[in-house]
């Protein structure tokens, strides 16, 4: 949309794509780097959006913005009350768990004033250790539940290079059904979510312990000390 000019100049055909089975798609874009705020331009978006009667005939609305950086946009439709739910995609690598806990943060800070709630972590397979465990663990921290744990398939890489979703370019594969699945559960989880109880690092840093995916200090001098003393026994 930023490349076609200004706001004041777009109609709403110049930023509004239909899609597969009739999905419509607007990308906002985002400040250029160093300039500006990605999270001003999502609610610059949105009220256009609304001015120009986007939602008018649709079931259902979501909004894909970055949630762990500073401005990037997460807070600015919940803040404006644009928002509903919110769901977490996450994975169980340790950043993306520390930034899944930063998210419920900022919708704990605007849950009692603005209603928003969060719906639930979706985890997207990273194929590390415990995964699942991890991810259904951090969602009962958060007093939340994990909505769908998505496998990883490379058939999401070849969809993509075709500019295509899945379930457009292998409708019958594993990985649609996964898709079909994870919709079926956010529709059924409507006006379920909760109040997220975030937990702090050293919190994290011990349910990282607890899963054997940290090591404490005593374990890692532990294994150094055997390496070297396999290592002396070897000369």
């Amino acid at each position: 949309a930023a490349q076609e000019g200004s706001v004041e100049d777009l109609e709403l055909q110049d930023v509004l794509k239909v899609g597969y089975r009739g999905i419509k798609c607007v990308e906002s874009g985002g400040p250029e780097p160093g300039v500006g705020c990605a999270g001003r331009g999502v609610i610059t978006s949105i009220n256009f959006l609304e001015e120009n009667g986007a939602y008018d005939d649709v079931d259902y609305v979501s909004y894909d913005v970055l949630g762990d950086v500073v401005c990037g946009g997460f807070a600015m439709p919940i803040r404006e009350g644009k928002a509903q739910e919110i769901y977490i995609v996450m994975s169980g690598e340790m950043m993306a768990l520390y930034a899944a806990n930063n998210i419920a943060k900022g919708i704990l800070k605007y849950a009692h004033s603005g209603g928003v709630r969060l719906g639930g972590l979706i985890c997207n397979e990273r194929q590390t250790d415990r995964e699942l465990d991890l991810a259904e663990a951090l969602a009962g921290r958060l007093n939340s539940k994990l909505i769908h744990f998505v496998p990883r398939d490379n058939i999401v890489q070849h969809a993509e290079l075709r500019k295509m979703s899945v379930i457009q370019y292998a409708p019958d594969s594993k990985q649609a059904g996964e898709y079909r699945a994870l919709a079926e559960k956010i529709h059924a989880n409507s006006g379920q979510g909760t109040i997220p109880t975030p937990i702090t690092m050293e919190e994290l840093e011990e349910m990282l312990l607890d899963f054997g995916i940290m090591k404490t200090d005593e374990q890692m001098l532990a294994e150094l000390h055997s390496k070297e003393a396999a290592k002396a026994a070897a000369q």
